[in-house]
């Protein structure tokens, strides 16, 4: 297991000083974030916490998943790292299509 943890089901009260004491008890906590919605800048229910090794990111896991906070069941599992997109879909983005307004007008080709 890596060091790094995912915290998911959070009460949208809970801070990062909240987060690193409850996970303080497992061992040394390198990193809390929380996530929040960019555009409000409210939590948006997930954090991501790093302990020290592994070995305590195993024991605040496997302690920690599904118990209660503010009466909501936490899932803590190990963070898997975020899959990148592939290129494909539709719509807008460099080469889709979607385009529109601005540039010169083209005649249609026949």
């Amino acid at each position: 297991m890596g060091r790094k943890l995912y915290v998911g089901n959070l009460p949208y009260t809970t801070g990062e000083a909240e987060l690193e004491q409850l996970f303080g008890r497992f061992g040394s906590v390198e990193s809390v974030r929380v996530m929040r919605d960019m555009a409000t800048g409210r939590p948006r229910g997930f954090a991501f916490v790093e302990m020290a090794t592994d070995e305590e990111a195993q024991a605040a896991a496997s302690n920690l998943n599904e118990t209660q906070l503010e009466g909501r069941t936490l899932a803590v599992n190990e963070a898997r790292p975020k899959p990148e997109h592939s290129g494909g879909g539709g719509g807008f983005g460099r080469r889709g299509g979607g385009g529109g307004g601005g540039g010169r007008r083209r005649e249609p080709r026949w």
